[in-house]
């Protein structure tokens, strides 16, 4: 079966996760820190139970790494070629503080690549699904369906819009807001949680997305796969470091997406730049990417999984 035949069952294997998540929401829930001091909830678990089982019913043969079951040997994930990135509550914060910006995130990762991603929002039923290659779409409760696309520039008259975290922001940050501003004129901020920021610049309603606070793969991966759908880069600047194995290929489709900078503006990003690639075997690595326009905006360090 081509792996791409998957993502109707998946986009439908989120919703039920989101359903699973809703009876949670609001609910004074109780909250649990983890080893690495990110909190967990019963929504959490019950959104895992939901994926774990619904994957394994779907295609037993590719294996799950999920944030909520990530304690799998590191000698096992080695041998992995194609496995599934699962976030399956991302943004607890966001549904610990009753907002409705969390989503549930499924991707599918074949040698370093992600194949397709989709990103669901419980609480109004819209989900964000694509893939290099295949295209990119939202898909509303009510069963409508829209192809999505990045814009090339902001329509006339509106500002560059930067998507900013509501909790990871950074002295960095704030230095390369202010030469973009500089660069482009007055700013629009559009804050957002969890892996919604992707999602407004693959629907065209923002620009660039900074990133230079930790993250970790299972929050990017599936957003990145509906991204890159639509043509749009997840550039960055890797680390390495003697125990990371990092796939060496671009994931990119399209080459066009990334141009030079506007003039005056090329002292904001001085990394060295490369395509966002995912690995199950992967500990901490540092990455820097950025967005103009289709050209994506994100820093990342992917959080060391337990071996």
């Amino acid at each position: 079966m081509n792996p791409v035949d998957l993502m109707p069952q998946v986009v439908d294997l989120a919703r039920r996760a989101g359903e699973a998540i809703l009876p949670f929401w609001r609910a004074d829930v109780a909250v649990v820190a983890k080893a690495d001091d990110s909190p967990v909830t019963a929504a959490d678990l019950a959104a895992h139970k939901v994926i774990a089982e619904g994957l394994q019913a779907l295609a037993p043969e590719i294996s799950v790494l999920s944030e909520e079951d990530c304690d799998i040997p590191l000698q096992q994930r080695q041998a992995w070629q194609r496995w599934w990135l699962v976030d399956p509550l991302d943004g607890t914060k966001e549904f610990i503080a009753g907002t409705e910006e969390f989503t549930v995130n499924i991707a599918l990762v074949e040698q370093g690549r992600v194949v397709f991603g989709v990103v669901a929002m419980p609480v109004n039923g819209r989900c964000y699904y694509g893939g290099q290659g295949i295209g990119a779409w939202r898909a509303e409760a009510d069963g409508s369906v829209e192809a999505i696309q990045v814009r090339l520039a902001p329509p006339a008259g509106e500002a560059f819009t930067v998507v900013a975290s509501r909790r990871h922001s950074s002295p960095q940050q704030e230095r390369l807001l202010a030469g973009l501003g500089e660069a482009l004129g007055e700013l629009e901020l559009a804050n957002i949680g969890s892996s919604l920021k992707f999602c407004l610049l693959a629907e065209g309603a923002a620009d660039c997305y900074p990133r230079l606070a930790p993250t970790s793969q299972w929050d990017t991966a599936a957003a990145q796969g509906v991204l890159e759908g639509r043509a749009a880069k997840c550039w960055g600047w890797m680390a390495r470091r003697s125990s990371i194995r990092l796939a060496s290929r671009c994931s990119i489709r399209s080459s066009s997406a990334c141009q030079p900078p506007p003039r005056g503006a090329a002292s904001c990003w001085h990394w060295p730049q490369r395509c966002s690639t995912y690995c199950p075997s992967n500990s901490t690595a540092g990455a820097s990417a950025f967005s103009l326009n289709t050209r994506v905006c994100r820093l990342k360090r992917a959080r060391p999984w337990r071996s």
